[in-house]
């Protein structure tokens, strides 16, 4: 790659640029594994579901109660029918004698020649009869078969991610096993030679390697299988090392830090021995330096090296692309509109995603607030927030004002 994609006065992408780049050239998955439904939880489906039956399959009860013919209950006052049946659910009946009801309990099929349901608190059993009082319409209570799902309907696409409600739903029409996209495989490591692992004495001038454990979690949460290959030196061999051992093993690689411009910074250095980087900085803020690349036909991302940044770029940009090469249909987090509690003075020329909440003011109104400090170092800031707001380009505003809100639920789904 030329020397002058480093170029530090070359113009940055726009956020929205940054994240159509990486959609253009984030490819699906073509594995493909069967699972059965029990195990499908967060899997992204790799066929449609089409019912080959209706659901419900016949005319049930949506209570407990008694059915009959409408036409066999007087228009006012009570009517008293002898009780023909009693009928379960998992049973199906006898077809029903004129003049007679039978007792029904909710899901229960309705019976040939009934039509109408009436619950059981507007009856009343005295020995072999039912006494029906109050008001009664044709139809009452009864669910229609094909009411939920029709027959031949197509009700999953491919490409869905499947929540607890939607492995219910494709087990209601009798299929066990389904055809997933098999979770991509992500090789990570980080780089710096100041950088110490939990348990670890402490020791002057080196860190906790937070960016491991942030990253790790996000992948986890976002259905990836990891392949971690540890901290590792700021030194060019290692670092090629790295790159060629993930390229082999994994779908995707992410590296936390060394993107920068700094002389002992050798990610850039290092893909260019072993493939490109056709992407590296992104105005915004927290997170300018954000590489993506290829590594020996594998892609890369590179997030920046400060704990925010690594969590606020994952969100905005490695999970848009993760979830593209799971197969999902839609990748891109959904953005609320909420209500200022602060002022905003700056106008900065690049997009800001601040750590915010959503609290009640005094009048009882949503409001976002944000945490006391922004720096890209504080990851508390991460931990107290519950989403991001997204502040545009040279953009002021005062208490009140409408503002994008991206929340946590959202960029983690």
């Amino acid at each position: 790659m030329n020397d002058c994609c480093y170029n530090p006065n070359e113009k940055m992408l726009t956020t929205d640029e940054a994240i159509q780049f990486l959609l253009e050239r984030s490819k699906v998955t073509e594995q493909v594994e069967t699972i059965k439904i029990l195990d499908a939880l967060d899997r992204v489906l790799a066929q449609s579901i089409t019912s080959t039956l209706n659901v419900p399959p016949l005319d049930n009860s949506a209570m407990d109660g008694y059915v009959t013919r409408f036409s066999d209950l007087n228009s006012d006052g009570e009517t008293t029918l002898a009780i023909s049946q009693r009928i379960a659910a998992g049973y199906v009946g006898d077809k029903l004698e004129e003049g007679t009801a039978a007792r029904i309990f909710t899901g229960a099929p309705v019976p040939e020649g009934a039509d109408t349901i009436i619950m059981q608190e507007q009856c009343q059993q005295q020995d072999d009869t039912v006494v029906i009082s109050g008001k009664i319409n044709k139809g009452d209570h009864i669910r229609r078969a094909g009411e939920d799902i029709v027959q031949g309907s197509e009700v999953m696409s491919i490409g869905q991610k499947l929540r607890p409600q939607d492995m219910g739903l494709i087990a209601s029409v009798g299929i066990d096993e389904i055809k997933v996209f098999k979770n991509i495989t992500v090789a990570i490591f980080s780089t710096g030679d100041e950088l110490l692992m939990p348990g670890e004495a402490v020791r002057p001038g080196k860190i906790y390697n937070s960016n491991r454990y942030t990253l790790t979690g996000m992948l986890q949460k976002v259905g990836c299988d990891i392949i971690d290959l540890g901290c590792i030196p700021d030194d060019l061999d290692a670092t090629v090392t790295a790159m060629e051992k993930a390229a082999e093993q994994a779908d995707l690689i992410m590296t936390t830090g060394g993107v920068s411009v700094g002389e002992e910074d050798y990610i850039k250095i290092a893909i260019d021995k072993l493939g490109s980087i056709e992407m590296w900085r992104v105005a915004m803020k927290p997170g300018k330096p954000v590489a993506f690349g290829e590594v020996s036909k594998t892609p890369f991302i590179g997030l920046p090296g400060n704990p925010v940044s690594v969590f606020v770029t994952f969100c905005l940009f490695a999970r848009p692309v993760i979830r593209t090469m799971q197969g999902c249909s839609e990748v891109l987090p959904r953005k609320m509109q909420v209500t200022s509690g602060f002022d905003w003075a700056r106008k900065g020329p690049r997009r800001e995603f601040v750590r915010g909440q959503l609290v009640m003011d005094e009048q009882g109104q949503q409001r976002a607030q944000t945490y006391s400090s922004q720096s890209s170092g504080v990851l508390t800031s991460t931990t107290w927030a519950q989403g991001l707001i997204e502040i545009p380009e040279n953009t002021s505003f005062e208490k009140g004002a409408v503002i994008n809100w991206l929340d946590f639920s959202e960029l983690f789904s």
